[in-house]
């Protein structure tokens, strides 16, 4: 790998810019209009517009013209950066297509993972609990309102695509649900190209604790101990604290070995 594109913009651009570049990497940018004049673009040895001159977010959602400049500039992986495209198995199987490489997960694990209802299913087949909610997508406010009824309030309407805090709604009163469930589903739809939401109920207060791992295509994994994503503002984390926070040792230990079963 000697030439990475970056389908991203702004601070995420720019951090993975500096590790490539660490790395003695090549790297492309790529920009929308609006963004013609943003630090990402000129931060990178090269940089194209993609899109049409009326578009923004839309211009990083596209596949197609993000693929073309690849293959026209001879790019050999792309980075998705986070949000956009970078949970989207389409973009990654694109890519592959393409003969580039996707730095992400395998197409196979983005289908299970990236979308949040596929996730919930197969969390539940490997019986694994999760929170209670829907495990499909929820097509229409009648719908909505019943699984209101069956859950209780508060709930929680949630983008099945990308992440970062939008497409998210909490509803305390059934009033809401109607303005929630269309907000969330067109923020899905503006973020993530995929207006897919479910419902689920609304944990108040809960610890986030995660425990991220690492791995690569010869199979090699580690994780990456856990941390405390609690504080959070906008259903997006604020601070990441690497200390164990009421969390038995035995259960984090239990949890880790898991990783290299």
């Amino acid at each position: 790998m000697n030439k990475l594109l970056i389908a991203n913009r702004g601070e995420i651009a720019l951090r993975i810019i500096r590790a490539a570049k660490e790395l003695g990497l090549q790297t492309v940018a790529i920009y929308a209009k609006a963004d013609q004049y943003a630090v990402h673009r000129f931060a990178a040895d090269e940089a194209y517009q993609v899109g049409t001159d009326d578009m923004t977010v839309e211009a990083y959602l596209d596949i197609p013209a993000i693929i073309e400049v690849a293959k026209a500039h001879h790019v050999d992986a792309i980075h998705p950066g986070y949000g956009f495209l970078s949970e989207n198995a389409e973009f990654a199987q694109a890519i592959s297509d393409a003969g580039m490489k996707f730095v992400g997960p395998k197409v196979a694990h983005l289908e299970m993972f990236g979308d949040k209802i596929k996730a919930k299913q197969a969390a539940s087949a490997a019986n694994v609990a999760s929170v209670p909610g829907t495990d499909h997508p929820v097509e229409t406010l009648d719908e909505a309102l019943a699984i209101g009824e069956e859950y209780g309030y508060p709930l929680f309407v949630k983008s099945a695509a990308g992440g970062g805090g939008r497409g998210m709604r909490v509803v305390e009163h059934a009033e809401e649900l109607k303005e929630a469930f269309q907000r969330a589903a067109s923020e899905a739809k503006a973020s993530f190209g995929k207006s897919d939401v479910y419902l689920e109920k609304y944990l108040q207060d809960p610890k986030h604790i995660e425990i991220q791992i690492l791995a690569d295509e010869h199979e090699q994994v580690m994780h990456l101990f856990e941390r405390d994503s609690s504080v959070q503002r906008r259903h997006q984390r604020l601070l990441n604290l690497h200390q164990r926070f009421q969390l038995k040792m035995n259960f984090v230990n239990k949890f880790k070995q898991q990783l290299y079963v």
